[in-house]
């Protein structure tokens, strides 16, 4: 039988979550766990959502759903806040308590988010929370880097897709699965030292229509145009940006 796991958006409907400078905690919660679950789907894994849209559901509601599908993990998803904007930044799980696997669970994850490169704080005891301590299964809420942090932000837009992977990844190590993640192609059109100047050329990129990422890679940021799993579609494209005068390097 497949391991069942209920993944769980955190907040929704009037509970906006924690918000900043327009930014809801309940979107970017739905869209994490969407995407999460599409792999760990994809990869044999039986996926219950406690929600699908933008609808209100109490914590205990949440963890009642994890118990009636009779679950064998339960993973909360959400985005952490600080006092005060930009005090804070990184990655953390939380756990009613310590001594079994949702213990490795959190430190697979937490692992895996570090190598996206959010700063790693561990994991935390929280005995407050309806879904940790009202579940029947190993049960874990990750915060997925602080929403009033502007780096973290930055790390969780420019990353979403590494992102979803890393969870997934993390989630699948613990039930004893590994990621077989789909090939794709992109189009590195600059490697550089300074973020700024990246930034700069992939919103110059994005003006001219393109699909852009910067990510960090080693002490260097990329930027990097498209997701082709068509090899061939990545040469047409990379060809037009060679014609406008940028200097291209097809990577995987």
């Amino acid at each position: 039988m497949a391991t069942r796991v209920v993944l769980d958006a955190g907040h929704g409907g009037w509970d906006n979550g924690a918000t900043y400078d327009g930014r809801t905690e309940k979107a970017d919660n739905l869209r994490l766990t969407l995407a999460i679950g599409e792999i760990l789907e994809n990869n044999g894994v039986d996926v219950v959502y406690t929600r699908t849209e933008d609808v209100y559901q109490s914590p205990n509601e949440k963890a009642r759903i994890g118990n009636m599908e009779n679950a064998d993990y339960f993973i909360s998803i959400h985005r952490n806040a600080s006092p005060n904007s930009n005090q804070y930044s990184g990655v953390q799980t939380l756990l009613y308590n310590d001594g079994d696997i949702k213990e490795v669970l959190a430190d697979n994850i937490n692992s895996e988010l570090e190598q996206v490169g959010f700063d790693n704080l561990g994991r935390s005891i929280r005995k407050d929370l309806a879904v940790l301590r009202r579940t029947n299964m190993p049960a874990v809420l990750v915060e997925a880097g602080f929403i009033n942090t502007d780096n973290d932000n930055q790390i969780f837009d420019e990353n979403f897709d590494a992102i979803a992977n890393a969870i997934a990844q993390g989630i699948l190590e613990t039930v004893g699965g590994k990621t077989e993640e789909k090939k794709y192609y992109r189009i590195q059109v600059g490697l550089f030292r300074n973020q700024e100047n990246a930034i700069r050329l992939a919103d110059e990129l994005g003006n001219m229509g393109y699909t852009v990422a910067v990510e960090p890679y080693g002490e260097y940021y990329r930027v990097l145009v498209g997701r082709f799993e068509d090899y061939s579609r990545a040469e047409r494209i990379e060809k037009v940006l060679q014609e406008d005068g940028y200097s291209t390097l097809i990577v995987v």
